[in-house]
């Protein structure tokens, strides 16, 4: 039986937003100092007790917005170094899954909203989940 008859589906829905009102939005999170909120369903309040500021959170989220992914995409010519790569060595938007991920500072939690810094992603860009973010020493 081959590989692909045996993966079931998976189903993935947001459990919140990204909100602020950047006109642009840097490339990646380890150059960016863009502050604002994610922005959670109510129903995962509760999911963010013992979430504090100074901390690191990760966060996965869905590129909404990219170009649909084609196989020609497999390899991609990367935007800095113009370099053709692999799409999973790479930190496209273009991808099999378009699901990011962004490592952010937690500056506030206030009732279903973090208050963040670091944000790489547009207004509006769903959130699937969001992890804490361990020091390795």
């Amino acid at each position: 039986m081959s590989l692909s008859k045996t993966l079931p589906p998976v189903m993935l829905a947001p459990i919140g937003c990204v909100r602020h009102q950047a006109a642009e939005v840097p490339r990646h999170w380890t150059v960016s100092d863009l502050e604002g909120e994610l922005e959670l369903l109510p129903p995962y309040e509760a999911g963010l007790a013992d979430i504090t500021p100074g901390e690191r959170i990760i966060v996965l989220f869905v590129f909404d917005r990219s170009a649909p992914f084609t196989p020609d995409l497999l390899k991609q010519e990367t935007r800095h170094s113009k370099q053709i790569k692999g799409v999973f060595s790479i930190c496209s938007p273009i991808r099999p899954n378009p699901i990011g991920l962004s490592v952010l500072d937690v500056l506030a939690v206030e009732g279903c909203r973090v208050r963040v810094r670091g944000l790489d992603m547009f207004d509006g860009t769903p959130i699937l989940d969001i992890k804490p973010a361990f020091k390795t020493e």
